[in-house]
Protein backbone atom coordinates (compact mmCIF):
# COMPACT_ATOMS: atom_id res chain seq x y z
CA UNK A 1 0.00 0.00 0.00
CA UNK A 2 1.75 3.57 -0.65
CA UNK A 3 1.39 6.17 1.53
CA UNK A 4 -1.41 7.75 0.20
CA UNK A 5 -3.47 5.22 -0.34
CA UNK A 6 -5.67 6.43 2.96
CA UNK A 7 -8.40 8.61 2.50
CA UNK A 8 -8.05 11.77 5.28
CA UNK A 9 -11.26 13.20 4.67
CA UNK A 10 -13.72 13.66 7.42
CA UNK A 11 -16.84 14.23 5.82
CA UNK A 12 -18.64 16.22 9.14
CA UNK A 13 -15.53 18.27 9.00
CA UNK A 14 -16.74 19.19 5.21
CA UNK A 15 -19.90 19.93 6.16
CA UNK A 16 -18.67 21.71 8.29
CA UNK A 17 -16.73 24.35 5.85
CA UNK A 18 -19.63 23.93 3.05
CA UNK A 19 -22.05 25.71 5.13
CA UNK A 20 -20.19 28.31 5.97
CA UNK A 21 -18.46 28.80 2.30
CA UNK A 22 -20.12 32.14 1.28
CA UNK A 23 -18.59 33.83 4.26
CA UNK A 24 -14.66 33.10 3.30
CA UNK A 25 -14.35 37.11 2.27
CA UNK A 26 -16.23 38.31 4.66
CA UNK A 27 -13.92 40.34 7.11
CA UNK A 28 -16.11 40.62 9.50
CA UNK A 29 -18.10 36.87 9.29
CA UNK A 30 -17.38 33.67 10.34
CA UNK A 31 -13.90 33.63 8.93
CA UNK A 32 -12.70 36.75 11.02
CA UNK A 33 -9.72 34.76 12.62
CA UNK A 34 -8.06 34.14 9.79
CA UNK A 35 -8.45 37.76 8.25
CA UNK A 36 -6.69 38.57 11.31
CA UNK A 37 -4.27 36.42 11.52
CA UNK A 38 -3.53 36.54 7.44
CA UNK A 39 -1.23 39.36 7.61
CA UNK A 40 0.88 37.62 10.43
CA UNK A 41 0.82 34.23 8.37
CA UNK A 42 1.75 35.30 5.22
CA UNK A 43 4.84 37.28 7.15
CA UNK A 44 6.11 33.84 8.35
CA UNK A 45 5.43 31.84 5.17
CA UNK A 46 6.95 34.84 2.68
CA UNK A 47 10.15 34.74 4.81
CA UNK A 48 10.50 30.85 4.97
CA UNK A 49 9.70 30.42 1.16
CA UNK A 50 12.18 33.33 0.23
CA UNK A 51 15.06 31.84 2.69
CA UNK A 52 14.67 28.46 1.27
CA UNK A 53 14.75 29.09 -1.91
CA UNK A 54 17.69 32.30 -1.81
CA UNK A 55 14.89 34.55 -3.34
CA UNK A 56 15.37 38.40 -3.17
CA UNK A 57 12.53 39.67 -0.77
CA UNK A 58 12.68 43.13 -2.93
CA UNK A 59 11.78 41.91 -5.84
CA UNK A 60 7.71 42.58 -6.35
CA UNK A 61 7.30 38.82 -7.55
CA UNK A 62 9.80 36.87 -5.23
CA UNK A 63 7.92 33.62 -5.43
CA UNK A 64 8.23 33.64 -9.80
CA UNK A 65 8.61 30.18 -10.77
CA UNK A 66 7.53 28.49 -8.15
CA UNK A 67 4.68 26.06 -8.08
CA UNK A 68 2.60 26.12 -4.76
CA UNK A 69 -0.27 24.07 -3.18
CA UNK A 70 -2.34 25.71 -1.08
CA UNK A 71 -3.95 22.33 0.73
CA UNK A 72 -7.13 23.27 2.54
CA UNK A 73 -6.94 26.21 0.46
CA UNK A 74 -10.85 27.49 1.26
CA UNK A 75 -11.75 30.12 -0.51
CA UNK A 76 -8.10 31.22 -1.27
CA UNK A 77 -7.02 33.51 1.56
CA UNK A 78 -3.37 32.28 0.80
CA UNK A 79 -3.66 31.31 -2.75
CA UNK A 80 -4.43 34.71 -3.78
CA UNK A 81 -1.70 36.50 -2.22
CA UNK A 82 0.87 33.81 -3.25
CA UNK A 83 -0.01 34.28 -6.72
CA UNK A 84 0.26 37.96 -6.24
CA UNK A 85 3.94 37.33 -5.54
CA UNK A 86 4.45 34.79 -8.43
CA UNK A 87 4.10 31.15 -7.58
CA UNK A 88 1.84 29.54 -9.53
CA UNK A 89 -0.94 28.07 -7.44
CA UNK A 90 -2.56 24.60 -7.46
CA UNK A 91 -5.59 24.87 -4.53
CA UNK A 92 -6.74 22.28 -3.05
CA UNK A 93 -10.24 21.36 -0.97
CA UNK A 94 -12.49 18.69 -0.20
CA UNK A 95 -15.61 21.32 0.06
CA UNK A 96 -16.52 22.18 -3.37
CA UNK A 97 -18.07 24.67 -2.09
CA UNK A 98 -15.03 26.26 -0.88
CA UNK A 99 -13.64 25.86 -4.70
CA UNK A 100 -16.72 27.28 -6.15
CA UNK A 101 -16.31 30.64 -3.97
CA UNK A 102 -12.15 30.99 -4.59
CA UNK A 103 -12.91 30.37 -8.30
CA UNK A 104 -15.03 33.47 -8.62
CA UNK A 105 -13.16 35.49 -6.15
CA UNK A 106 -9.96 35.02 -8.15
CA UNK A 107 -11.29 35.65 -11.28
CA UNK A 108 -13.21 39.08 -9.93
CA UNK A 109 -9.44 40.04 -8.98
CA UNK A 110 -7.81 39.28 -12.10
CA UNK A 111 -6.12 35.90 -10.71
CA UNK A 112 -5.04 32.83 -12.86
CA UNK A 113 -5.39 29.95 -9.92
CA UNK A 114 -5.98 26.34 -10.53
CA UNK A 115 -8.28 25.85 -7.71
CA UNK A 116 -9.21 22.09 -7.67
CA UNK A 117 -12.22 19.90 -5.74
CA UNK A 118 -9.64 17.27 -4.62
CA UNK A 119 -6.98 15.71 -1.95
CA UNK A 120 -3.84 15.93 -1.36
CA UNK A 121 -3.91 11.28 -1.72
CA UNK A 122 -5.83 12.10 -5.10
CA UNK A 123 -2.88 14.56 -6.10
CA UNK A 124 -0.27 11.74 -4.98
CA UNK A 125 -1.87 9.77 -7.49
CA UNK A 126 -1.84 11.51 -10.63
CA UNK A 127 1.45 12.36 -10.13
CA UNK A 128 1.80 16.12 -9.10
CA UNK A 129 5.17 17.67 -7.82
CA UNK A 130 5.28 20.92 -6.10
CA UNK A 131 8.11 23.16 -4.55
CA UNK A 132 6.10 24.30 -1.88
CA UNK A 133 3.02 23.46 0.03
CA UNK A 134 0.72 25.21 2.28
CA UNK A 135 -0.97 23.38 4.74
CA UNK A 136 -2.42 25.85 6.71
CA UNK A 137 -5.11 25.14 9.73
CA UNK A 138 -5.90 21.84 7.83
CA UNK A 139 -4.11 18.97 9.82
CA UNK A 140 -6.99 19.22 12.77
CA UNK A 141 -9.59 18.11 10.67
CA UNK A 142 -8.75 15.15 8.90
CA UNK A 143 -9.13 11.80 9.67
CA UNK A 144 -5.67 10.85 9.71
CA UNK A 145 -3.16 13.18 9.83
CA UNK A 146 0.15 11.29 9.42
CA UNK A 147 -1.08 10.00 6.41
CA UNK A 148 -2.17 14.11 5.05
CA UNK A 149 1.55 14.66 5.60
CA UNK A 150 2.63 11.62 4.14
CA UNK A 151 0.75 12.69 1.23
CA UNK A 152 2.45 16.14 1.39
CA UNK A 153 5.72 14.64 1.46
CA UNK A 154 5.18 12.62 -1.81
CA UNK A 155 3.90 15.89 -3.70
CA UNK A 156 7.30 17.86 -2.62
CA UNK A 157 9.96 18.04 -4.91
CA UNK A 158 13.40 17.28 -3.61
CA UNK A 159 14.53 20.47 -1.61
CA UNK A 160 10.97 21.58 -1.16
CA UNK A 161 9.52 23.26 1.77
CA UNK A 162 6.30 22.45 3.73
CA UNK A 163 4.86 24.91 6.31
CA UNK A 164 2.13 23.39 8.83
CA UNK A 165 -0.18 25.56 10.98
CA UNK A 166 -2.19 24.26 13.68
CA UNK A 167 -3.35 24.22 17.39
CA UNK A 168 -1.59 23.21 20.25
CA UNK A 169 -4.02 20.96 22.72
CA UNK A 170 -3.99 21.87 26.00
CA UNK A 171 -5.73 23.21 28.66
CA UNK A 172 -4.93 27.24 27.52
CA UNK A 173 -5.90 26.26 23.84
CA UNK A 174 -8.76 24.82 24.89
CA UNK A 175 -9.79 28.38 26.62
CA UNK A 176 -8.90 30.14 23.98
CA UNK A 177 -9.96 28.68 20.53
CA UNK A 178 -12.51 26.70 21.80
CA UNK A 179 -14.35 28.66 24.65
CA UNK A 180 -12.87 32.13 23.85
CA UNK A 181 -13.11 32.01 19.84
CA UNK A 182 -16.77 30.00 19.65
CA UNK A 183 -18.36 30.60 22.77
CA UNK A 184 -17.29 34.05 24.44
CA UNK A 185 -16.24 36.19 20.93
CA UNK A 186 -18.58 34.30 18.74
CA UNK A 187 -15.75 34.71 15.84
CA UNK A 188 -16.61 31.13 14.67
CA UNK A 189 -19.71 29.16 15.14
CA UNK A 190 -20.02 26.41 17.77
CA UNK A 191 -18.35 22.72 16.70
CA UNK A 192 -15.93 24.65 14.46
CA UNK A 193 -13.16 22.76 16.44
CA UNK A 194 -12.81 19.50 17.98
CA UNK A 195 -10.17 20.27 20.88
CA UNK A 196 -9.32 16.62 20.92
CA UNK A 197 -8.29 16.55 17.35
CA UNK A 198 -5.83 19.56 18.27
CA UNK A 199 -2.32 18.79 18.05
CA UNK A 200 0.60 19.26 20.63
CA UNK A 201 4.35 20.59 18.73
CA UNK A 202 6.37 17.55 19.58
CA UNK A 203 3.57 15.19 18.15
CA UNK A 204 3.17 17.46 15.37
CA UNK A 205 7.16 17.10 14.63
CA UNK A 206 7.42 13.70 15.21
CA UNK A 207 4.51 13.08 12.13
CA UNK A 208 6.84 15.14 9.84
CA UNK A 209 9.59 13.46 10.84
CA UNK A 210 7.86 9.79 10.21
CA UNK A 211 6.78 10.78 6.74
CA UNK A 212 10.83 11.73 5.56
CA UNK A 213 10.85 15.15 5.73
CA UNK A 214 12.79 17.28 7.91
CA UNK A 215 12.00 20.44 10.54
CA UNK A 216 13.40 23.20 9.61
CA UNK A 217 11.99 26.33 11.88
CA UNK A 218 8.77 25.97 14.86
CA UNK A 219 7.17 29.15 15.86
CA UNK A 220 4.37 29.96 17.51
CA UNK A 221 1.19 32.65 16.64
CA UNK A 222 0.55 34.74 19.32
CA UNK A 223 -2.39 36.97 19.73
CA UNK A 224 -2.36 39.95 21.64
CA UNK A 225 -5.77 40.96 23.07
CA UNK A 226 -4.89 44.39 24.45
CA UNK A 227 -3.11 45.45 21.12
CA UNK A 228 -5.78 43.10 19.21
CA UNK A 229 -3.06 42.15 16.84
CA UNK A 230 -1.24 39.03 15.84
CA UNK A 231 2.80 38.33 15.96
CA UNK A 232 5.11 35.35 15.84
CA UNK A 233 6.59 33.98 18.60
CA UNK A 234 9.97 31.68 19.24
CA UNK A 235 8.69 30.67 22.76
CA UNK A 236 5.35 30.74 22.82
CA UNK A 237 4.08 27.54 21.24
CA UNK A 238 0.60 27.53 23.69
CA UNK A 239 -2.08 28.12 21.10
CA UNK A 240 -1.25 28.28 17.14
CA UNK A 241 1.67 27.71 15.73
CA UNK A 242 3.38 27.12 12.74
CA UNK A 243 6.74 24.41 11.65
CA UNK A 244 8.45 24.50 8.38
CA UNK A 245 9.80 21.42 6.64
CA UNK A 246 12.12 20.47 4.01
CA UNK A 247 12.22 17.77 1.62
CA UNK A 248 16.31 16.41 1.24
CA UNK A 249 17.40 17.34 -1.89
CA UNK A 250 19.19 15.05 -4.14
CA UNK A 251 22.82 15.27 -4.45
CA UNK A 252 24.67 14.45 -7.15
CA UNK A 253 27.82 12.65 -7.37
Amino acid sequence: MSKSAKNTIDQSEVAKFEAMASEWWNKKGKFKPLHMLNPTRLSYIIEQITDTFQRDTTNLQPLKGLRLLDIGCGGGLLSEPMTRLGAKVVGADAAVGNISVARLHARQSGLDIDYRHTTAETLVEQGELFDVILNMEVIEHVADPQTLIDSCEALLKPGGLMICSTINRNSKSYLFAIIGAERVMRWLPVGTHVWQKFIKPDELTQIIKNSGLENKDKKGFCFNPLMWKWSVSSEDLSVNYVVASTKKAVVLE
